[in-house]
């Protein structure tokens, strides 16, 4: 066998313009609103569930605050998670690259082949349409 035929990935980056900031921006701030009324949610159902926990079970109501600061700490994570993503969106210059997912195709390889320039193969996008190859 002299050749090969393999998928390979291809990185897809994104030209930031004022167009793709501001929907970068207005996605985040939404993702922002919906983890604090998220949290807000999982907060008053979380008293109302020690409340009803304290007055049958004493025994449970430990596991149960347990439980709730263990889920807490995974939505204010959350929560804190995007609004570092919208900080550093707010801050992205114009003209910049920013990864905007992947893709594959499929090359044929021999013997010889440089898998490096495979591999780093890229597709430049400006306001989702593609304006360059990159090897």
């Amino acid at each position: 066998m002299d050749k090969m035929m393999v998928k390979m990935p291809v990185a897809v980056k994104a030209k930031v313009t004022e167009s793709l900031k501001a929907k970068l921006i207005a996605e985040l701030q939404d993702g922002v609103k919906a983890a604090n009324l998220d949290l807000e949610q999982f907060e008053f159902a979380a008293k109302r569930a020690i409340n009803e926990q304290a007055n049958q079970d004493e025994r449970m109501l430990d596991a149960l605050q347990h439980s709730i600061e263990v889920e807490r700490a995974k939505r204010t994570s959350a929560r804190d998670e995007v609004a570092d993503k919208l900080k550093r969106a707010e801050k992205l210059e114009l003209g910049a690259e920013i990864g905007h997912g992947q893709l594959e195709r499929t090359v044929e390889i021999e013997v010889g082949t440089d898998l490096d320039q495979l591999l780093g193969a890229e597709i430049v996008t400006e306001d989702g349409k593609i304006i360059a190859f990159r090897a």
